[in-house]
């Protein structure tokens, strides 16, 4: 009996580095597909990256100027209606958007429910008393982070992220801001890609299932690889990028035109922004 439980063991427990590849890829595809959204054919990818960008902040501003729970959703069924007149899936947009917020916004918005003083709503044990001042509390925070993100995340999966640095780079956002954000994002990609590869290599030369202390030993030899591989790197982007005729600012070779359907789009949002922050009061 002993013999037939040990094999069942290591069957039914994946490896470090099987998880890791996992994940990787499944963030590499993640990217991919979004950088895939931004290219199709929908409402939000015809209109002026300015535009967007400006629009989001002003449906931010809306968003958390207001103090109307109605309002709110209101706010979140409209950015829903805009990812689907856009073509972007609602499954893959809905959780990309509250897959996380329960686990931040939820820890931030869980003592509200016991501390803020109001009449009692329910009785838990231990002592604890949900109170409906602490609940509205908490259903305004997570609400207006989930639009809040909602909107973030319509902007970038819409619109290419090179459009979105040089949006910023015309309405003012510094360059040094612009090049830093610009970078980072490539370094992401980069990073993703060279971890990739060096997990797989690991997992090439493994024969045998490795211990828990031997997986925490490769993972340790990984992260060092990695570190040295990223500056030996990020040197030769550098020399590269110089030679090629940058100059501390990156130029793309897209112009921007405000359409009639721009205009039409900005007044609305105007319209939308005052309309929220009016009966938000």
């Amino acid at each position: 009996m002993s013999q037939s439980t040990r094999p069942s063991k290591p069957a039914n427990r994946s490896s470090f580095i099987e998880r890791t590849l996992v994940d990787i890829n499944g963030t590499l595809e993640q990217s991919l597909f979004a950088d895939q959204i931004a290219r199709q054919k929908g409402f939000l990818q015809t209109l002026d990256p300015r535009l967007k960008v400006i629009s989001t902040v002003l449906l931010l501003i809306a968003v958390n100027l207001s103090h109307s729970l109605l309002i709110l959703v209101m706010l979140y069924f409209l950015g829903l209606g805009l990812a689907a007149i856009s073509s972007v899936p609602l499954g893959f947009f809905i959780k990309r958007v509250w897959v996380f917020i329960p686990f931040f916004t939820g820890l931030v918005a869980l003592p509200a429910l016991f501390m803020t003083p109001g009449a009692a709503l329910a009785h838990l044990p231990f002592g604890m008393i949900v109170t409906q001042t602490g609940l509205m509390t908490a259903l305004f925070l997570i609400l207006r982070v989930g639009t809040s993100v909602s909107f973030s995340v319509l902007l970038v999966l819409t619109t290419a992220w090179n459009n979105v640095l040089k949006a910023l780079a015309i309405l003012g956002v510094p360059d040094v801001i612009t090049l830093i954000l610009g970078i980072t994002y490539r370094y992401i990609h980069l990073l993703l890609h060279l971890a990739d590869e060096l997990f797989l290599v690991r997992k090439s030369r493994i024969l045998k299932r490795v211990t828990g202390s031997e997986e925490r030993r490769l993972l340790a030899a990984t992260s060092g690889t990695l570190l040295g591989k990223s500056l030996q790197i990020s040197s030769e982007v550098y020399l590269s990028m110089q030679s090629r005729g940058f100059r501390y600012y990156p130029r793309t070779m897209d112009t921007f035109r405000m359409k009639m359907c721009d205009w039409i789009s900005g007044a609305a949002v105007l319209m939308i922004t005052g309309f929220g922050i009016w009966l938000g009061r």
